[in-house]
């Protein structure tokens, strides 16, 4: 058995504990992992790109379910404001996967690099700050049209959005633990949106067998499947314990990410 059928679910493992504990579903991280492994699997190094954003964009459906499903049992979520984000997500989703589809590999590895700074960014400095305590979910018009550009950036670099939507959450005063619960649900559409769009784009010329447009189904699924049995782990974690120095460490990847991706 070739090596890299090996490494998917170790791919799933580390997605699933960054879903639950910080509602980042490590979308950049398998990017950067299947642009490399996918060519070994047959998959054209002209599609590369666009095969690893697909792939990593359909396995985070059940990576956000399971993270979501964890956080919920422990009253995490705010369906409420799922609803009102859902609409743009979707959208955003959809149209996003669309664009990406008439770039060419170069300019999205780039793009996805640079995504991966700014994220990093974020991270360390974190920003915003948070907002005043609010006792009810935030809702309103606003919140789906930040859906819009959430769904459509996360399908240009094929993340669940988490590392937009929990900074969000958290500016418009909810507390982390909900930011990143409210953030694993609202993975879910923006996985189904954006990996069906790169999915019905159609046959993809040179695609291995086993695909489904621009998404390889096996790596998908065993991503998927390990990253549903770690997502309760990093759940319990982020209950438990500070995220700030997981978040500056997290940070520190993603520079090393962003190398890896530009070299």
């Amino acid at each position: 058995m070739p090596i890299e059928w090996l490494l998917y679910p170790l791919l799933g493992i580390v997605a699933g504990v960054l879903a639950g504990l910080l509602g980042v579903g490590g979308g950049l991280v398998l990017v950067a992992a299947l642009a490399w492994l996918l060519p070994l699997q047959g998959v054209p190094e002209a599609a590369a790109v666009h095969a690893a954003l697909a792939t990593s964009l359909a396995s985070i459906v059940l990576t956000a379910a399971a993270s979501a499903r964890a956080h919920h049992a422990r009253g995490s979520v705010l369906w409420p404001t799922v609803a009102w984000l859902l609409p743009g997500l979707l959208l955003g989703g959809w149209l996003g996967s669309g664009i990406a589809t008439t770039m060419s590999g170069g300019f999205l590895r780039w793009f996805v690099v640079v995504y991966c700074l700014l994220a990093a960014i974020q991270l360390t400095m974190e920003w915003p700050r948070p907002g005043p305590g609010k006792p009810d979910s935030p809702r309103g018009p606003g919140l789906s049209a930040a859906g819009v550009v959430i769904g459509a950036v996360s399908a240009l670099v094929g993340i669940g959005g988490g590392s937009m939507t929990v900074p969000v959450l958290i500016w418009r005063g909810v507390v982390p633990v909900r930011a990143v619960g409210t953030s694993s649900a609202c993975g879910i559409g923006i996985g189904l949106a954006s990996a069906s769009g790169y999915a019905l784009h159609g046959p993809v010329a040179g695609m291995p067998a086993g695909s489904w447009g621009y998404v390889f189904l096996p790596a998908a699924i065993g991503i998927a499947l390990a990253s549903v049995l770690a997502a309760p782990y990093g759940t319990r974690l982020a209950h438990r314990i500070s995220g700030r120095r997981l978040k500056q460490v997290f940070a520190s990847f993603l520079l090393l990410v962003a190398i890896a991706m530009a070299v």
